[in-house]
């Protein structure tokens, strides 16, 4: 895999390639276009896609390890039973993109940018979405335990089937301003405002 992403990187792009299995460590892939490509069991270790464009991209069971994308955009692409826990996407855009099935915990996801994506049964345990926009999202089952959302843009997000557990948010809440939450989360918010709620 890694003599094809090298000579991607002297092109500037990837376009319909298939590639099973790889791995590949401490690669520099800064500003490269992926197009209609799929990647199945694959792992990244180290590697650099600042600036990197996915267009029409499906990832299925990879593994991304230390490895940074901010400013990345992605499009129509897919991640699935994949995982990327540590990672760097500040300042990435997402637009019409699906992820199942996937751990992306402890990801610095600050300055992004989500538009119209499709989010289910996805962990994001403790990663940082501060200062980040989110728009006709759809979302079941996710893991927020531990987000950070500080001055995060929500409204309009349906949140009421995710868990929601030591989110952190600015002293009057008001990223939750416009989104729904079950009754059930309800809680989550007082305990933040520091009302008590009794059963």
């Amino acid at each position: 895999m890694r003599e094809v992403l090298t000579a991607a990187k002297e092109e500037g792009f990837l376009t319909g390639q298939r590639l099973d299995h790889g791995r590949v460590e401490n690669l520099d892939l800064t500003e490269l276009t992926f197009q209609k490509s799929t990647f199945c069991k694959c792992v990244f270790t180290g590697c650099n896609f600042c600036a990197a464009a996915f267009y029409d991209c499906v990832f299925t069971g990879c593994a991304f390890q230390d490895c940074r994308f901010q400013g990345s955009f992605w499009k129509k692409s897919e991640l699935t039973g994949s995982k990327g826990d540590g990672g760097d996407f500040r300042r990435s855009r997402f637009k019409e993109c699906t992820i199942r099935d996937t751990r992306l915990r402890y990801i610095n996801f600050t300055n992004s940018v989500w538009e119209r994506d499709e989010i289910e049964e996805t962990d994001f345990t403790e990663s940082a979405f501060q200062e980040s926009r989110f728009a006709k999202m759809q979302l079941k089952k996710v893991d927020f335990t531990g987000v950070d959302f500080f001055k995060a843009e929500l409204k309009g997000v349906d949140l009421s089937g995710c868990i929601l557990d030591k989110i952190i948010l600015s002293e009057t809440c008001r990223e939750l301003r416009g989104a729904k939450i079950h009754s059930s989360q309800a809680a989550v918010v007082a305990a933040i405002l520091g009302i008590e709620v009794l059963a």
